[in-house]
């Protein structure tokens, strides 16, 4: 089943970022927040614990970097660990041996955390894509032709052409 997409519903109502007193304390959490996770992220820390560092209640932390980083703590922990991860497996490292190296608890978390991101488990990624089948195709979206790029795990990667740019 195919429906038509409203633009309209793309587009998020967006809360304006005020300036002032208030402004400057969310900006220290999420630089505090930010630095923490890329210092110490091997440890993972858990939103319970950068919120009791930056002094705000878990879900409060949450939503000030939503807010101004675009996208949670976790989010960005995990981006942060899925590129040492990608590095490692580059290097010929094992799965496991990657999966510990980078603070998770067993290579099923990893093998999540690459599904989720990457549409390919991290064998795959491993073997650089041998006897993986990416589907893709040119299609028509709000903002113009867009590149989908899939895996039987999921959407492996999105890009937008300019008009005429489609077969370059």
């Amino acid at each position: 089943m195919t429906k038509t997409l409203d633009p309209n519903s793309l587009t998020p109502k967006a809360t304006p970022i005020s300036v002032g007193p208030d402004a400057e304390a969310d900006y220290r959490v999420v630089r505090q927040t930010l630095e923490r996770i890329t210092l110490s992220w091997r440890e993972q820390p858990s939103l319970e614990q950068l919120a009791k560092e930056a002094g705000l209640q878990p879900i409060q932390l949450q939503r000030v970097f939503s807010r101004w980083a675009g996208l949670t703590p976790k989010q960005f922990l995990q981006a942060i660990t899925l590129d040492y991860a990608k590095a490692l497996l580059r290097d010929s490292a094992s799965v496991l041996d990657a999966s510990y190296e980078v603070g998770l608890s067993g290579s099923s978390r990893l093998h999540d955390l690459f599904v989720t991101h990457e549409a390919m488990t991290p064998g795959a990624y491993r073997g650089r894509g041998t006897g993986l089948t990416v589907f893709y195709g040119f299609h028509p979206c709000p903002f113009g032709q867009v590149l989908l790029m899939v895996t039987d795990k999921g959407l492996a990667g999105l890009a937008f052409a300019d008009p005429g740019e489609e077969t370059s």
